[in-house]
Order: C-alpha cells, then structure tokens, then sequence
C-alpha cells in the first residue's frame, strides 16, 4: 500500500483504496438504497467490521438482502466477504490512529480535556493527508483568479470569514459569498461567477443543502471549485477540482473545526509565501491598518501620556 495511505486519517486512506474507490462510484452512481449503504460504509469502516449483515441493513434503512445485492454488484460472493475485506483494508491504517485514541483515553476523564484531545488528533490526522505542493498548486490558483469567492454556512461561516480575511491583501478581488445574509444573497453573489474565478467552499457535518446546490451552481458555470471537508463521503468532494480534507471527529459536538482552521491557515501560510510579490503586498496591508492597531508606537505614547500627567500633578502639589 502506498505510504500517502498509511498516512493519511482511516477514512480518507480507506475512501483511496480499491474498495473505497468502488463505494466512491457507488455513492455517486447507485439507487438511493446502495448509495445510503456506500455512504455509511465509508462512515463507519470499523463499526461495520462487527456488524452483521441485519444490523448493518438495520443502520442504513434497507433490507437484509439489498446488503447481499450490494456485495455481489462490488463483486463479492456475499456479505459476510465484503465485510472481510473492509477489514483486510483497515489494517495496516488503523494502527496510528489507535495509538493516538488510546492516548487520549488515558488522559483525566474531564470533557475538555478529551475535547483539546480530539482537536490534536484531527490536526494530526489532517496533516499526515495533506501534500505541501498541493496547496502550493491552489495558492497560485487563488492568485491568478479574477475573483475568488469564499462560502461557508452555519458552524463553517466563520471559517470561511476567516479564509476571506487571510487571503484580502494577496488576491484580486475576495467576496465572502454568505457574509451578508443566507442563502439568497449567496446566490445573488454568485449569480455572475465565471471561469476565471474560483469557489472555495467550506463544508463539515452537518452539510447544508446550500452549499451543495451553490457549488454545483458555481462548477457548472465553469469556475474552479476548491471543496475543504472532511470525507470523500461529503457531498462537496465530488464536486471540487481540488479537495483538501480535514479531519473533524469529536466525541461531543456534530464535527470539529479545529483541522479545517488549521487547513485554511496553511492554505494562507503557503499563498503569502509562494513570491516575492506578496512580501510588498504585506507590507502595504499592514501599514494601511496599522493606525487601527495596538503596537509599540502606541504602547510608548500611552506611557509617556502617563508620565506626563504624573509630572504635572506633582507640580500641582508642589505649589
């Protein structure tokens, strides 16, 4: 197996092999039934390592023999083989990951604590996936775009204020897409997105509609999409030209953000680096809102203020 497979998060390593490649055009090409089955195996690879084929069909809302069906149309005698193999796939992936699981399930039983523990663990998963020379490739996407739109909604708005921010002072022009409203501005937004730009998209679960529709909307016109989700399940990853995954299991809340801001940090960090350019470019942002920042120039006047009044009420005492 390739070493990027080892070192990517199980579910996108799993989504890269053969079988998650067939349940990846399963997904995108099967009945209702067969993609609802695709989706929850490449969900829950581990969980469907002890599940029979009733508790499987159980979980995703089929019957006992579409799960036999299902296995024969990928080519396997039955389920009980398909379930084999999904494990045969797991095993040389799961290895780190359990190490890291069993770390944080050593640490205080304290919910924030195993919070912080899932955040590391998702940048870490997210970081062993991510190729340097392909965010190098989308920086210099971004910065060739005539527009860049930048969309996200519900927990992923900020982020995609976030995004808009780091990349203002080093593109042409960056339209935060939903920032002024919900979905019909965003539309309105997007209503004259060419192939000359680009759509970032920003999508963890839980997914909105939106988003989806948006982007099919924005890739149909020609543009160029960059999806930033967290699975080869996620609907916004079949329809970006670039897909940078983050990691976003958490025990507690609906998925975490903290890999998706540590992505979209590195996405800047290699844009504001890709050419000399950008160091001018920098320069210029920060002297335009320097006059709004607290520095040393600030910090030296307001203690000098201090003095200053301290002088002249002493005088006053003195006389």
């Amino acid at each position: 197996m390739p070493s990027t497979l080892r070192n990517a998060s199980p579910d996108i390593g799993f989504a890269e092999s053969s079988l998650g490649q067939s349940l990846l055009r399963m997904l995108s090409e099967g009945s209702a039934s067969n993609r609802n089955i695709a989706d929850y195996l490449l969900r829950n690879q581990v969980r469907v390592t002890a599940l029979g084929i009733e508790e499987l069909a159980e979980a995703c809302e089929v019957s006992s023999a579409t799960i036999s069906r299902f296995a024969r149309d990928l080519g396997f005698k039955n389920y009980a083989a398909m379930r084999g193999a999904v494990a045969e796939t797991l095993q040389s992936m799961l290895q780190p990951v359990e190490k890291l699981r069993s770390s944080i399930e050593r640490r205080p039983a304290s919910p924030a604590l195993e919070s912080l523990g899932y955040a590391e663990a998702a940048i870490t998963a997210t970081s062993r996936g991510l190729a340097g020379a392909k965010l190098d490739r989308i920086g210099a996407g971004l910065t060739k775009a005539r527009t860049v739109y930048v969309l996200g909604f519900g927990l992923s708005t900020f982020l995609a204020g976030a995004l808009a921010m780091h990349l203002q002072p080093f593109c042409r022009h960056v339209v935060e897409v939903a920032a002024a409203g919900g979905t019909e501005v965003a539309a309105s937004q997007l209503a004259t997105i060419t192939d000359k730009d680009v759509l970032v998209v920003i999508s963890l679960p839980r997914y909105t509609l939106a988003a989806v529709s948006l982007t099919r909307f924005a890739r149909d016109t020609g543009a160029t999409v960059v999806s930033i989700t967290d699975s080869p399940a996620s609907p916004l990853a079949e329809l970006g030209h670039h897909v940078l995954y983050a990691h976003s299991a958490h025990p507690v809340l609906p998925s975490s953000s903290s890999a998706a801001l540590a992505v979209i940090e590195a996405l800047a960090a290699s844009l504001m680096t890709s050419n000399k350019a950008n160091v001018a470019k920098a320069a210029r942002h920060t002297e335009a809102i320097a006059a709004y920042l607290v520095g040393e120039h600030q910090i030296r006047t307001g203690s000098t203020q201090k003095k200053e009044g301290a002088a002249k009420r002493r005088i006053v005492k003195q006389s």
